[in-house]
């Protein structure tokens, strides 16, 4: 049978039935190679078990709080379906969680499990010389264990920094000291990264046979290549801003020079150009401009409710089931829709959008790439909840306030007295009564002229979605979550019941790391070229252009805060670009109030800004300690290795 017929089963296996048990497979320590390739079933269960541990940051890929059980690590799936309604994000500018003061250091550890994967992935390279197939399918085979490889040193390399690089499987014997491989550099370790990707994209098809298409391709290779590349670039030209000292700083452990930064650069553009340039791909929907602007949001939002659907645009996506394992689906559904919307499910409205987020949406009729503050108050904006000399901006509804803004902010968050899945969202603060008097933050009623108004915007608590601190099930911040929802289903009221695919690697990730790597490099003579890129994203939104000579850095870099929210990559671009520590410095994140306000002859709305917590749950600012940039690395009193800055 063809190789590419046995991997086949193996993915139908691996994204149809995703099945634990039939993943814990012997040692190959004890197989031979023989033994265990010499039928069709054992490859097919080798290549799911490796794909099955890679570590894609997706749906299941969340924090414990430490603040709720005195942990601080992360987990990946297949450990257990109650993570709390975590999400990485939560612990950015980008959102919050709803019931827990989420910290800003997830300290996310994944180093054991990787090293096992390597040792997998290692023992499928050193046995394909020995496999009954032809040459190309061994040459593919080798191509898809490096993608996985590279994959895995990634997850590695920005967390820790240089690590050992293990690329043949160790024999294990009494001598331990022979097993130990101590650390590589910083550089080494992305210098082999970039390389792996480089092997894998030389050797893997362009596409797969119909129904096939969650393999890696050249493509996939050459995308993930941006990514790590990009990195690589930051870490490079950013570590002065936050330098670290000690042993393994000295030994370039972690921290690359300057100077090499533009190599990075300039390998982002080439592995970017060549999916740009000869690459089948496009962005779903194509050119938005001139379309309603509520069919624009929909067709962002449609991007990732049908990712199998969105033509041109997926590079590399992950699957789920519920089929056989509990633990490969996940729980978006149960802890991120709202409220009013839970189905008896007692733990809803987790994922909360911060109002620092959400403005940097930009308007239609403001000035390309340009951003504004809500208009609140005609006296200017502050933070300080009601102020009653202050003179308000009333509007008929809580979401007029959005509506000239960028329509993907519309497919990716629920506003105030939107519908979702046809029912109005409910999120008020409270209400300014008759004489003046605020009443935020709690739960009364007041009659006007024989109606009866309620603060939190309706008297049952089954009826509003924010700002109750009742069970942690409201929005605290004035915003909930729906990019990766489903619209058109009713919350399953159960646990890992959601089977949404995620795209991991997609064009608009590579066009806007194409255009940060040219911005950066200065390279000039692409301006126009990484100008064309960016735009093509803002025209799916119905954004016009950024005229030509005028795009900056700063708007390649809000274009890819908004484009790629929630999709796990603000906290590691926080992380390469050394900026967490600036963006968190005893900071607070804030929330939007829609309050119903009574002193006039017709109830209007007011917005109020207050810092999240208000309603007496994390209020604490935030700091980010420099020797977070790099994860303290386990096990140094038996593997000998040199531990990382401050630790």
């Amino acid at each position: 049978m063809k190789i590419r017929r046995i991997i086949y089963t193996a993915f139908l296996m691996l994204f149809l039935f995703g099945c634990e048990d039939v993943l814990d497979i012997e040692p190959t320590d004890i197989l031979s190679a023989e033994q265990l390739f010499s039928d069709p079933g054992g490859v097919k269960t080798y290549m799911a078990n490796l794909y099955y541990q890679m570590p894609v940051e997706d749906f299941t890929y969340f924090p414990n709080n430490p603040n709720r059980d005195g942990k601080d690590v992360f987990r990946y799936n297949g450990s257990g379906p109650n993570n709390g309604g975590f999400a990485q994000v939560m612990h950015t500018d980008n959102a919050m969680h709803s019931e827990f003061g989420t910290g800003i250091n997830p300290n996310d550890q994944w180093w054991s499990q990787s090293y096992s994967l390597i040792r997998d992935v290692n023992s499928m390279i050193d046995i394909i010389p020995e496999l009954d197939i032809f040459e190309e399918e061994k040459q593919q085979l080798k191509a898809e264990a490096s993608f996985i490889r590279a994959y895995t040193y990634y997850a590695l390399a920005k967390r820790y920094g240089g690590v050992p690089l293990i690329t043949s499987k160790q024999e294990y014997s009494s001598d331990v000291d022979a097993l130990r491989v101590p650390r590589s550099t910083e550089k080494e370790t992305w210098d082999f990264v970039i390389a792996e990707c480089d092997t894998a994209a030389a050797y893997l098809p362009e596409s797969w046979p119909a129904g096939d298409d969650r393999r890696a391709t050249k493509w996939a290779a050459l995308a993930l290549k941006t990514r790590v590349a990009l990195h690589a670039a930051s870490v490079a030209k950013y570590w002065d801003d936050a330098p670290l000292t000690g042993e393994a700083a000295d030994l370039d452990l972690v921290g690359m020079d300057a100077s090499v930064a533009n190599d990075y650069y300039q390998a982002v553009v080439d592995a970017a150009e060549v999916i740009i340039s000869e690459g089948p791909f496009q962005l779903y929907g194509g050119d938005q401009r001139g379309n309603d602007h509520a069919a624009v949001a929909e067709n962002y939002r449609q991007l990732f409710e049908r990712p199998s659907l969105a033509d041109g645009e997926a590079i590399f996506i992950k699957g789920y089931t519920i089929i056989g394992n509990d633990h490969t689906a996940n729980n978006y559904e149960i802890w991120y829709n709202p409220n009013q919307l839970r189905q008896s499910w007692p733990h809803p409205g987790r994922m909360n959008p911060t109002l620092d987020f959400v403005e940097m949406y930009e308007t239609y009729t403001g000035t390309p790439g340009d951003t504004t503050l809500f208009a609140t108050a005609t006296d200017g904006e502050d933070y300080a909840g009601f102020v009653d000399s202050k003179n308000y901006i009333p509007y008929d509804t809580p979401y007029q306030i959005f509506e000239d803004r960028d329509a993907r902010l519309w497919g990716t968050v629920i506003l105030p007295g939107t519908e979702w899945k046809a029912t109005e969202i409910v999120i008020q603060a409270g209400y300014i009564q008759p004489d003046g008097g605020a009443k935020l933050y709690q739960k009364t009623q007041t009659t006007v002229n024989d109606t009866v108004y309620y603060t939190y915007g309706a008297a049952d608590v089954a009826n509003y979605s924010g700002f109750d601190p009742a069970g942690g099930n409201h929005t605290r911040t004035g915003f909930l979550f729906k990019k990766f929802l489903l619209e058109d289903e009713d919350v399953t009221p159960a646990w890992n019941q959601g089977t949404l695919d995620w795209i991991d690697l997609r064009l608009a990730e590579v066009l806007l790391n194409y255009a940060e790597a040219v911005f950066e490099a200065e390279m000039t003579d692409k301006y126009t070229a990484a100008e064309d890129a960016v735009n093509s994203i803002r025209n799916r939104a119905a954004l016009e252009n950024i005229p030509g000579g005028t795009m900056t850095l700063d708007h390649v870099l809000r274009e890819r805060r908004v484009e790629l929210s929630f999709e796990n990559k603000r906290y590691y671009d926080l992380v390469r670009r050394r900026e967490f520590h600036v963006e968190f410095d005893n900071r607070r994140r804030n929330a939007l109030l829609p309050v119903l306000d009574l002193r006039g002859a017709t109830p209007k709305y007011i917005m109020l800004r207050d810092p999240v917590g208000g309603n007496g749950k994390s209020a604490n600012p935030q700091t980010w300690q420099l020797k977070w940039y790099y994860r303290s690395i386990p096990g140094i009193g038996s593997n000998g290795l040199v531990q990382n800055p401050e630790y």
